[in-house]
């Protein structure tokens, strides 16, 4: 039977619309294409293991409004038990603001709302008794929870999996009881407290290597359409990526995230879990927001064929 996975993460509707290329600081840019989606880091990765056939539950705080409500039931259509997604008197469900450029990049403003509502005691009580699984997590959430998160799920048995955004520097506590980080470029680079945003194959081996030195056993820097690259204690691997023509990004850092703990969670070995990450952000891509950009099962095993 796969392992259970537990996510702990914000929810937030996103506000996408379409540019021609990302404004800069004071420039006014004319948009189309607005539409608005279910997102959150937390949801994306979530909805990612539901629909990809994982035993998915998640745990966050929404807003007594109808974006809360819509996004509990993106959730359950995705096969995600939402049992512990509470809703939060005072506190208006979260959104990001999302402009897409031609080729896919973008750029996300998010205001948390009631995601940063979200207590260590909601954590503590959602593990309840349970022993064993995946946690992942990520940074939209109060430090404290995430850390309490981490920390109590590593002292439960959990594979810990953080994906450290957004991007900011994280106490040593935090690092150590994570087993495998998975940092894109840019939050790698905050985490050494080096400047940039684009790491070339043979910097993702030396930053893989730094990082683990920080305290996570396996570190798996994602890299675009450049693919991964596994550092862990067996040494550093390149995991190419399927060539794809992208037209938004959003969410393929958490499909990545949510297809690589199914996979560990059906006990596939670490190189196999990439390549099915790998395939399934792959296909995220090809198609316009977050949840709504997330494969089947079936379309990731069609091209495992």
């Amino acid at each position: 039977m796969p392992t259970s996975i537990l996510v702990i993460g914000s929810l937030n509707m996103d506000f996408v619309v379409q540019v021609d290329a990302l404004p800069e600081r004071g420039q006014t840019v004319s948009g189309s294409g607005f539409v608005m989606l279910s997102g959150g880091k937390g949801a994306n990765l979530a909805c990612a293991a539901g629909r990809l056939g994982g035993r998915c539950r998640m745990i966050r705080r929404v807003g007594r409004d109808v974006f809360g409500e819509r996004l509990k039931a993106s959730l359950a259509d995705a096969g995600v038990d939402t049992s512990h997604v509470l809703a939060t008197e005072g506190e208006a469900t979260g959104v990001a603001l999302i402009p897409v450029e031609a080729g896919g990049q973008n750029l996300i403003v998010v205001a948390g709302g009631a995601n940063l509502r979200l207590t260590p005691g909601d954590v503590e009580e959602a593990l309840g008794s349970s022993q064993g699984g995946l946690l992942l997590a990520q940074l939209e959430s109060p430090a404290e929870t995430v850390e309490a998160a981490i920390t109590r799920g590593r002292s439960r048995g959990m594979t810990t999996i953080l994906d450290p955004a957004p991007a900011r520097p994280l106490s040593a506590a935090l690092l150590g009881a994570v087993d495998i980080l998975t940092p894109n470029e840019s939050e790698a680079l905050v985490l050494l407290g080096l400047r940039g945003s684009a790491v070339s194959i043979d910097e993702a081996a030396v930053l893989g290597r730094r990082l683990r030195e920080l305290g996570p056993g396996t570190v798996l820097l994602k890299l675009g359409a450049n693919g991964a690259y596994l550092t862990d204690a067996g040494g550093g691997r390149h995991f190419p990526s399927r060539r794809v023509e992208a037209v938004d990004a959003t969410a393929a850092g958490d499909t990545f995230n949510g297809a690589l703990a199914v996979a560990l969670g059906e006990h596939a070995d670490m190189a196999d879990a990439v390549a099915f990450a790998n395939l399934a952000a792959s296909i995220s891509v090809t198609r316009l927001g977050a949840q709504a950009s997330i494969p089947t099962r079936a379309e990731v095993d069609a091209l495992r064929r």
